[in-house]
């Protein structure tokens, strides 16, 4: 079985992924960086040449063929729960955890991010703030329903995240 982990942008996906893969020894898989192979393109790129349509397209081809793939631990992008055939690629054969955080920690994220030379594009075109409660709020039952644990990274670090993960899965998976 594969472990995903799912939620908004600078939720902690690809932080915790790190540390999960580590410690469990399994590969780590981040949707968005396959994305940006495929089209050998950033993810900033494609939006802006192509639309957000052309990159789902990309991203549902790059999830129907890692949820193929077995024990490894996927970081999805964070509106992969809008298309239902990549929730059910995902669930087929995953373990999935919904990376919850409120809006503020994710926008602090997010921040420090672009600072850092990471752009991330718009979704809506709306002050960063009420875009991310927005879609946050659109997408929140998506992320529930796909979620086979929630937890809310807002004031821990990716390591504590791991170690809650880690501490909740299946006894299948420990080993």
């Amino acid at each position: 079985m594969n472990i995903v982990l799912i939620g908004y942008r600078c939720s902690g996906k690809s932080a915790v992924g790190k540390i999960l893969a580590r410690e469990l020894g399994r590969d780590l898989v981040d949707t968005d960086v396959l994305i940006e192979q495929y089209a050998r393109s950033s993810i900033e790129n494609i939006v802006s040449r192509d639309g957000w349509t052309r990159f789902r397209e990309i991203e549902k081809r790059v999830i129907e063929e890692i949820s193929k793939k077995d024990k490894l631990v996927i970081a999805a992008g964070g509106g992969v729960v809008l298309d239902e055939a990549n929730v059910r690629n995902l669930t087929v054969n995953e373990w999935l955890v919904w990376l919850d955080g409120s809006a503020e920690a994710l926008k602090e994220r997010m921040d420090r991010e672009q600072r850092a030379g990471k752009i991330r594009p718009s979704l809506t075109g709306a002050d960063p703030l009420e875009e991310i409660e927005q879609v946050v709020e659109e997408r929140a039952p998506l992320y529930r329903q796909a979620g086979d644990l929630t937890a809310d990274t807002s004031a821990l670090t990716a390591g504590e995240v791991a170690v809650l993960i880690m501490k909740t899965l299946p006894k299948e998976m420990k080993g």
